[in-house]
């Protein structure tokens, strides 16, 4: 089997075990008489994963076709925000309740999926060159997730995160956090892009290497 073909199984993979996490989360809160679905799926948690199964059920369907640009941006959105997931779940909220009962599930979600998807971004880095006008693609989502939450809460006192609830510290310590989230968002993306770019570069020079010998 070769390496190609073998992180095609690795993706394969990560999408059967990253959606029966999903569901036993659902059904769990299902049994406990809690699910409600506008909460459940409200976590950010849920949502970049559901990003990240996106972006491989694409380069799966592409097969070795070459890529379009949007989906290297798409698999660029899911390393960036399945990082910063990783990440705030370390740094803000080790000790707090997300609704991920199972230590399996949060393992796989919160840990072992970022660094699958991290690692694909690097091991097949993009097939086009990113630049700095694609970051704010990628941060819309987060930043329109984070104030549409606000919003919610305000209106159902209802929050999927403490540091975005007011009561804790009132509306100026949500803002706060939201601009420092922003800021990480944005140091991760540079990152990521510029990772996807040097790989990419050294894939070229290898391929043109191997042309010329």
């Amino acid at each position: 089997m070769t390496v190609r073909r073998g992180w095609k199984v690795v993706r394969a993979a990560s999408i059967v075990l990253v959606l029966a996490a999903i569901v036993v989360a659902l059904q769990s809160t299902r049994d406990a008489g809690t699910f409600n679905p506008t909460r459940f799926f409200a976590y950010f948690t849920i949502q970049s994963n559901l990003i990240g199964v996106a972006a491989f059920a694409w380069l799966l369907g592409r097969g070795d076709r070459p890529r379009s640009r949007a989906l290297e941006l798409l698999r660029g959105a899911a390393a960036v925000y399945l990082t910063v997931t990783f990440f705030v779940v370390i740094l803000l909220l080790s000790d707090v309740d997300v609704s991920l009962e199972l230590v399996w599930v949060d393992v796989v979600l919160h840990k072992i999926f970022p660094i699958i998807v991290v690692a694909d971004w690097l091991l097949d880095p993009p097939g086009v060159r990113l630049t700095p006008r694609d970051i704010p693609y990628w941060l819309v989502y987060p930043v329109v997730w984070a104030i549409l939450t606000v919003i919610r809460g305000a209106i159902d006192g209802w929050y999927p995160y403490p540091f975005l609830d007011p009561a804790n510290g009132g509306y100026g310590q949500v803002a706060l956090t939201i601009v420092a989230i922003t800021v990480g968002f944005v140091v991760v993306s540079v990152v990521i892009m510029a990772l996807g770019n040097a790989g990419a570069g050294n894939r070229a020079t290898a391929s043109l290497a191997e042309r010329r010998a």
